[in-house]
């Protein structure tokens, strides 16, 4: 017994000597200060514990306040540098020297392939990005997400029965994951749907796990959804390569699998992607439609819920709409639900406060300084998004939800306090996508039903979303044109 007891003893003293040695010459490399924590664990439970908690940016103000707002530490088993200062972070996701790379958790790297967009830098993601965000831009895509989201919307709604419970958030995700495989592929619901949303949900939940890849673990079980899924993707882009006529310069581009297929047959060899290439793509594009646009519209309900006054403004903005719509029998155009002001402003608020994307994490490719920070080659820096959107001296009162602060801001564009979409090179191409999805939404939300929320509470880790997935009772409205 004695000599387990000294083994013990050992393996600690090689571990902390060797912690010690580490910690050391980390705090030679210049690095701002701050604190790593215990050995390999480092600061990682703290950091979990205020994502579960009421206020997850407390991990950060904690540190600022004791470090600056740049400091150093070590969660989920990687030493990085955090940032809440604006400045820095706009440096970081503008990028102008290409001294960053995008840097994710193992288990992201594998699950998205060697030739995931994750991983695309330079001139080829510039490129890209140009022809997605295009193509997202373009006005017959929002004409036709209009109309096929607003049916959807209202088909959903029409299922809805006075003082039934409503899981918003389950309701949420059947809206936003058909409409937006629809606008990738433009498959419609059947059993291919089905089949393909059932993958994805088990792809996804491996995003955020240990990466063993062993039969019975989640990484596994993501693995296998994921090959699939490119199997049914692939299946889709095989078909519609055989029919499209690659010689009509003309033809219409009625998806991003038309996109993509074009695009690569127009491409030199060198720059032309293979269809795996192309069906790892547009896996990828179904994200938003599963988790991010999922917690965005159940927020929305939710901050709305919480605050009357908010929501009576709202509604008598969109009752408005829907009246001259009603009288003069024309249909919604997608402008029109974008120029909804006080919509768009609780939009802003709800993003600003859910922060989806709660930061980005960026590897230093050589020794950077940036305000007189130092980031040494081969360190991660978190831009830490959360810690801006909550700071009183961004936003009086951040955490009350306000959507008239946004009629004094300056445009949500040119505002480096506002980044719930990223920014930089690698800025969300579907912005305007998402926002167009959000009004419609609650437009035709708050003119058919008025609501009670039940009791919920914000989870912030692994992602943000409502414990109890938000239940309300609704109450029809009878409007009589």
């Amino acid at each position: 017994m004695e000599w387990i007891i000294g083994c013990w003893v050992l393996i600690g003293l090689v571990i902390g000597w060797y912690w010690l040695k580490e910690k050391k010459k980390l705090e030679k490399s210049g690095v701002p200060k701050g604190s790593l924590g215990w050995p390999f664990i480092g600061e990682t439970l703290d950091f979990i514990a205020c994502g579960y908690s009421s206020k997850p940016v407390s991990f950060m103000d904690k540190r600022k306040s004791l470090y600056g707002k740049v400091f150093k530490t070590n969660i989920l088993g990687t030493p990085i540098i955090v940032s809440t200062d604006t400045e820095v972070n706009k440096v970081v996701l503008l990028n102008q020297g290409n001294n960053f790379i995008p840097a994710y958790p193992k288990s992201v790297r594998d699950l998205f392939g060697k030739n995931s967009i994750l991983h695309t830098n330079g001139s080829p993601h510039k490129r890209m990005h140009a022809l997605i965000l295009g193509f997202l831009r373009s006005p017959p895509l929002k004409a036709r997400v209009t109309k096929v989201f607003e049916d959807s919307v209202k088909l959903s709604l029409a299922t809805w029965k006075d003082n039934n419970p409503i899981y918003i958030q389950n309701e949420s995700k059947k809206l936003t994951f058909d409409v937006l495989v629809n606008t990738l592929t433009s498959v419609r619901p059947g059993e291919n749907l089905n089949f393909l949303r059932s993958d994805f949900q088990e792809f996804i939940k491996g995003l955020i796990c240990l990466p063993i890849n062993l039969p019975g673990t989640r990484f596994y079980k993501s693995l296998k959804a994921k090959e699939r899924l490119m199997k049914r993707v692939m299946a889709i882009l095989e078909v519609r390569k055989e029919s499209m006529n690659f010689k009509d310069e003309k033809a219409p581009i009625n998806d991003a699998v038309d996109l993509l297929l074009r695009d690569s047959s127009e491409s030199s060899e060198k720059q032309s992607l293979p269809l795996d290439s192309i069906s790892g793509n547009i896996i990828e594009m179904m994200i938003p439609g599963d988790e991010t646009m999922v917690t965005a519209m159940t927020l929305a309900v939710k901050f709305l819920s919480d605050s009357p006054v908010a929501l009576q403004k709202l509604v008598e903005e969109n009752m408005e709409l829907k009246k001259r719509k009603t009288d003069s029998g024309e249909d919604y155009a997608w402008s029109e639900y974008m120029s909804l002001q006080f919509t768009q402003n609780v939009i802003s608020e709800t993003l600003r406060m859910a922060n989806i994307i709660n930061g980005v994490w960026r590897k230093a490719l050589k020794d950077v300084e940036i305000k007189g920070y130092s980031i040494p080659q081969g360190w991660c820096v978190l831009a830490s998004f959360i810690s801006v959107h909550m700071n009183e001296d961004n936003y009086e009162n951040p955490y009350q939800f306000n959507p008239w602060r946004w009629e004094k801001m300056e445009a949500t564009v040119n505002n480096n306090f506002f980044t719930p979409f990223g920014g930089g090179q690698r800025l969300c191409p579907g912005l305007e996508y998402s926002r167009l999805q959000l009004s419609i939404f609650l437009h035709h939300l708050v003119t058919t039903y008025r609501w009670v929320a039940q009791q919920d509470e914000i989870v912030y880790f692994p992602t943000v979303k409502m414990k109890r997935k938000l239940p309300i009772t609704v109450t029809s409205i009878n409007t009589t044109p």
